[in-house]
């Protein structure tokens, strides 16, 4: 049963949860400022252009064809750029022949040439021919002037019509909507083919159907001779536009004449001819394509929404199911926006619940991370003293596994003491240097003992040591490495005997031997953080740590170096040979505890010897004089002094 620090608990909830709101609400009025900043809209254009493109829509069927004036053009009619007038009068005419419902000349027609030529395109053009012109706007320090450019009167009267064919581009010079003309070319075109729209989409988002030359495209020169040329019928009943198009589409960063970048410029880096996005223009208008942008309640309530979602995802806590969850959320951003631009023709950048759903997830998960952080340098700083540094590391990649505020738990709890300590301290009291020096050199070997064994040394007193197994990690063999580490911290404690006699010798004094008790005991004990608010300790008390104690104590009326509690004996008699000494009332019990003892090299014959002596001991039925004393003291010599111990004591109760 776990003692639980539920109020604290609730604090730290709490705190993650206001924060986490502070967090959304920053989040929100970030974005509402970044929103209005340039960048951020170019940021939104561009998301566009990846959304709107990425199924590669081609373009509508019964859709414009072109007619370029591309390389093969100018190298069949080799002829000085601009061409003779004449040369478009042709060109109308054996279009108008072939078939084509309305003809859009995308070349400026502004400025005379020769009479016989301008005569020549008055005569050809008509209310099926849609002439290009342009509006420019000139801003100086002195005026803003409005420059439009028209073709020629005579051509108007003679019942062409006028287009303006100029563009609007975006902050980063990208052609993206539909030019706010209500005589822009392409829709002259879509009225005078007669499916001109009840309303103009002025400054909507266009459509793009591919990079450059994915529509139709003849040279200038096949259009002169159609007949012979072109495909039967090429021309009949479609839309035709004439304009510059080069079969090699420029590049973005050489520019070039009448080219502009569209969405498909970020897939293929190169530019699409003027005539063509008038194509593109006239399909958007002609199929009703264009895609309107979401008004700002639509986006507020998105980024709301998302920035909610985000909430609802770090809300109890932030791990690898974030990331997976978070990545979801972020497709399903670009996937709503794509069907928005598909199925209804409104497009809801992606981007806003997207910089807002990031940044309160990985602004939350930032937040749980450093305080894991300072949970794990808590951790490493509370229990770097207690337990080995290869228990701190696990405790800190995992601190679940670390239960602090007090708990119920199975311990196997050590207790050391340095018998005759006292009287060392005694002899060393004029010099304090050499008392703390020994000190200090036998801790630090059974301290290592310990640590290295998995144990977690809960305090020093003096000489003794208190250590045990089973927290704050789990150890399932708690038992076992209590009791291999008492035996190694017997190895230790000779081989320092071994170098103070060296010492001593040297020096020409007398060494000081060493000698040292264990007991070690297992059972249900209360382990936590213990003390104060200001200084406090990971320690363990209950009745077991009592008793663990106690034994420590006995050990030395027994004459062995270490006396185990029946629970640890149970657990380890699997590994080592455990024998039964005596059933001892120790302080503050009122019940025998049996108490046990590890021995090597005793075989079955022996222990058997040694079971029926203990019975006849606890029966009262044994005499100092048993050759049994002597015969077990020379089997197992471990336990000489014990025996000897047991005779002395049965002797004297005889001569009370």
């Amino acid at each position: 049963m776990r003692v639980r620090d539920k109020p604290r608990q609730a604090r730290q909830i709490r705190s993650r949860h206001l924060r986490l709101l502070v967090l959304a609400l920053a989040t929100l009025v970030a974005i509402s400022v970044l929103s209005r900043l340039p960048a951020w809209s170019l940021l939104e254009l561009r998301s566009f252009d990846y959304l709107s493109t990425v199924d590669d829509p081609r373009p509508p069927p019964g859709g414009p064809v072109i007619v370029a004036i591309d390389e093969p053009s100018l190298a069949d009619i080799n002829a000085q750029w601009p061409w003779p007038r004449s040369l478009h009068a042709q060109l109308v005419t054996q279009l108008r022949a072939a078939g084509a419902r309305v003809i859009g000349l995308d070349i400026i027609l502004a400025e005379p040439s020769t009479p016989e030529n301008d005569n020549a395109i008055t005569n050809a053009v008509g209310p099926d021919v849609v002439l290009a012109g342009d509006e420019t706007l000139i801003e100086t320090p002195q005026a803003t002037q409005l420059i439009r450019v028209t073709p020629l009167q005579q051509l108007t009267e003679a019942g062409a019509k006028t287009g303006i064919a100029s563009v609007d581009l975006s902050g980063d010079g990208t052609f993206r909507r539909i030019p706010a003309y209500e005589d822009g070319f392409a829709a002259t075109l879509a009225k005078a083919s007669g499916t001109i729209s009840a309303t103009l989409p002025a400054g909507q988002l266009i459509q793009s159907f591919g990079p450059a030359r994915s529509y139709p495209t003849v040279s200038y020169y096949q259009a002169l001779d159609p007949a012979h040329l072109l495909p039967p019928d090429y021309f009949k009943g479609r839309v035709v536009l004439v304009g510059l198009s080069l079969q090699n589409a420029p590049v973005i960063d050489k520019g070039g004449v009448d080219a502009f970048a569209t969405p498909y410029t970020v897939h293929t880096g190169t530019l699409t001819s003027g005539v063509e996005i008038q194509a593109t223009i006239y399909d958007n208008i002609r199929r009703g394509l264009s895609i309107e942008e979401a008004r700002l309640p639509v986006v507020a309530a998105c980024i709301l929404i998302s920035v909610l979602l985000a909430a609802a995802t770090v809300w109890r806590s932030t791990g690898w199911l974030t990331i997976v969850t978070s990545a979801a959320a972020l497709l399903a951003f670009a996937a709503i926006s794509f069907a928005g631009i598909r199925l209804a023709h409104i497009f809801v950048s992606p981007l806003g619940p997207t910089v807002a759903y990031i940044s309160v997830v990985f602004g939350q998960t930032a937040f749980d991370y450093a305080e894991e952080r300072r949970n794990k340098r808590q951790i490493i700083r509370a229990f770097a003293q207690y337990i080995s540094p290869d228990l701190v590391r696990r405790l800190s990649q995992d601190p679940s596994q670390l239960k602090l505020g007090g708990e119920r738990r199975t311990l196997s709890v050590l207790f050391s003491d340095v018998r005759g300590f006292t009287t060392i301290a005694e002899t060393l009291k004029d010099d304090p240097e050499q008392l703390t020096g020994l000190i200090n050199r036998l801790l630090t070997p059974l301290s290592e003992v310990v640590m290295d064994h998995g144990g977690t040394i809960d305090k020093y007193m003096g000489d003794c040591i208190m250590a045990f197994w089973n927290a704050p990690l789990d150890d399932p063999d708690h038992a076992l490495h209590a009791v291999k580490a008492s035996l190694a911290m017997q190895s230790a404690i000779s081989t320092l005997n071994r170098e103070l006699e060296r010492e001593a010798t040297q020096r020409g004094g007398r060494p000081h031997v060493l000698k040292m008790g264990v007991g070690i005991n297992t059972g249900e004990c209360i382990v936590g953080n213990m003390g104060s608010t200001r200084r406090f300790d990971y320690s363990c008390l209950g009745d077991s740590v009592n008793l663990a104690s106690r034994l420590e104590g006995a050990s030395k009326n027994y004459g062995v170096a270490l006396l185990l509690g029946e629970e640890t004996a149970r657990l380890v008699a699997g590994t080592y040979t455990v024998v039964e000494l005596d059933r001892i009332i120790v302080k503050g019990r009122t019940v025998p505890s049996p108490v046990y003892t590890v021995v090597h090299d005793a075989d079955a014959e022996v222990l058997a010897a040694h079971r029926a002596f203990t019975q006849a001991k606890y029966a009262g039925t044994l005499a100092p004089s048993d050759p049994t004393f002597d015969r077990l003291a020379a089997d197992i010599p471990e336990l000489a002094g014990y025996y000897a111990i047991m005779r002395d004591a049965l002797a004297g109760s005889s001569e009370e």
